[in-house]
């Protein structure tokens, strides 16, 4: 199935999932979720629908037909378009994720730290002043 080890495993580490909470989360067994990952087995058309939806993207990405996903929003986690966008950046940017994380894990008056020198650093570089 093409490139579907490689995507899974790395949507799998990009949501913070061990193999064990993906299984508990999808309904299936902690070793067919390894399998999937070595390439030793391939799930099935329903298998591949439910991680597909799980992970919100389409099949043609979790099968690596393609690098980019069609983000479909779920309202009832998105109140207008802009959230729904930007929440599509940050899947697709690593860096951005990686953003996101650090501001969920650290101290606001340190974050809010790390935002003013970067905004120093862009604008030494643009001779902006902000």
């Amino acid at each position: 199935m093409g490139d579907f080890q490689n995507v899974f495993k790395k949507l799998r580490l990009s949501h913070g999932y061990t193999q064990a909470e993906l299984a508990d989360a999808l309904g299936i067994s902690r070793s067919r979720i390894g399998m999937y990952e070595t390439g030793a087995r391939e799930p099935d058309f329903e298998t591949l629908e439910i991680i597909a939806d799980f992970f919100n993207v389409d099949t043609d990405y979790l099968l690596g037909r393609t690098d980019k996903t069609t983000f479909i929003p779920d309202t009832k986690y998105y109140l207008n378009e802009e959230t729904a966008k930007l929440a599509q950046e940050m899947f697709e940017d690593e860096d951005m994720r990686s953003l996101f994380h650090m501001k969920k894990d650290m101290p606001p008056e340190r974050f809010k730290a790390h935002i003013e020198f970067m905004k120093n650093l862009y604008n030494q570089e643009k001779g902006n002043d902000f």
